[in-house]
């Protein structure tokens, strides 16, 4: 059994940060349970554009407002509070925060924490040994 607080990532390997958003990685690849689960804040008047090449991304909105944009389709989707996406197809996606966007993600396969997005938005899949 593994028990987890946020306090317990601060300014640890597994609070990653960048200009739009921070992603404090609770459950990583290491864990070996076969996803990766995160809490990430998107900053609101910032824009993301991401692609998950590699990987299938659950998001829940537990707070927050933004606008997410299907590049591949143009379609335009509400966020906020209660609201769930799936990015099932590996989409090309672009989220633009109203105000801060707290969401929970979960990642299949899991991510190891030491992916950083490449110049299109995409995730490299990166393999981890596991922790036993």
């Amino acid at each position: 059994m593994i028990v987890t607080r946020l306090a317990d990532l601060e300014n640890t390997d597994r609070d990653v940060r960048s200009e739009t958003w921070r992603s404090r990685r609770l459950v990583l690849a290491k864990e070996g349970v076969g996803f990766s689960f995160h809490e990430t804040t998107m900053y609101a008047g910032t824009e993301t554009e991401m692609w998950y090449a590699n990987h299938i991304e659950a998001v829940y909105c537990v707070g927050g407002t933004g606008e997410l944009e299907n590049r591949e389709t143009g379609e335009r989707h509400q966020i906020s509070d209660g609201t769930m996406y799936l990015l099932d197809g590996n989409e090309k996606h672009t989220m633009r925060p109203t105000t801060d966007l707290r969401l929970i993600c979960t990642f299949n396969p899991p991510v190891t924490g030491r992916e950083v997005h490449d110049a299109d938005g995409v995730y490299p899949l990166v393999t981890e040994e596991l922790s036993s």
